[in-house]
């Protein structure tokens, strides 16, 4: 089954792209948009329908998978203040087309809003399937459950990670190697981590995060702060903040 379900996901993924971003992706015209949509519900619904009886539960994959698609256009026009965060913010970006082809962020980006649709839809399994493919191409790590806003810009990329119950305003944009992770686990009475606690940040609109740095529990970062490299902060931020190493003094 495990071999069946990584076909499907990097088949539904690879759908999902050419009907996102035709211009770039498509094989055809509107027949062809047509025809890969219909094979994008077929495929769909019987992969949301093997997740959901994997996980022992029941649902109705057809109807979900119709949602699912239905909602592209949306997802669309959230990709492409995505695409146009990081073109903006990248003075190598030549243009929006190199920027969806080549640009590792936004293929973890768009991988992440197709999960977080089908994760808010109940889907067992696939939407952590999904990220974990974008996870292994990629080298970023988006829990699909995590809270995203609009207008969001990962540069370079590798090594992020971003936790399940993070949220993240408008307009944010994070540096290669960033964590937004939990500080501590708190234990059940049999010592296993008690599941569904908050424990990552909350990062507010026009945050910038560079490169490495690590925040840790729920903490809130305001609005229009900005985390420098190479910095662990478990306390909140105030909005405008400026949270820098102190300088070395070389002798």
């Amino acid at each position: 089954m495990n071999a069946h379900l990584d076909k499907n996901v990097q088949s539904i993924v690879d759908r999902c792209r050419a009907l996102l971003f035709p211009d770039l992706f498509a094989e055809g015209g509107r027949q062809w948009a047509e025809d890969c949509r219909q094979l994008l519900l077929q495929e769909l619904s019987q992969t949301i329908s093997l997740c959901f009886r994997s996980a022992g539960r029941e649902g109705d994959s057809e109807a979900v998978a119709s949602e699912f698609v239905a909602a592209l256009p949306s997802l669309r026009q959230t990709l492409d203040k995505d695409v146009l965060a990081t073109y903006n913010g990248d003075p190598a970006a030549e243009n929006t087309a190199e920027v969806i082809l080549c640009y590792p962020g936004i293929r973890a980006i768009s991988s992440y809003r197709i999960a977080h649709i089908l994760y808010m839809a109940g889907v067992p399994v696939l939407p952590r399937l999904i990220t974990e493919l974008a996870h292994s191409e990629t080298g970023i790590d988006i829990h699909p459950a995590a809270t995203i806003g609009e207008s969001f810009a990962i540069d370079h990329g590798t090594g992020v990670v971003i936790g399940e119950t993070a949220i993240l305003g408008n307009n944010v944009k994070l540096y290669q190697g960033v964590t937004l992770g939990a500080k501590s686990f708190p234990l059940d009475a049999d010592g296993n981590p008690v599941k569904g606690v908050l424990r990552h940040p909350i990062l507010e609109d026009n945050v910038i995060v560079y490169s490495n740095a690590t925040i840790l529990g729920r903490v809130t970062i305001g609005h229009d702060a900005v985390i420098g490299g190479n910095i662990w902060v478990t306390e909140d931020v105030p909005a405008f903040a400026r949270v820098v190493q102190s300088p070395k003094k070389y002798f």
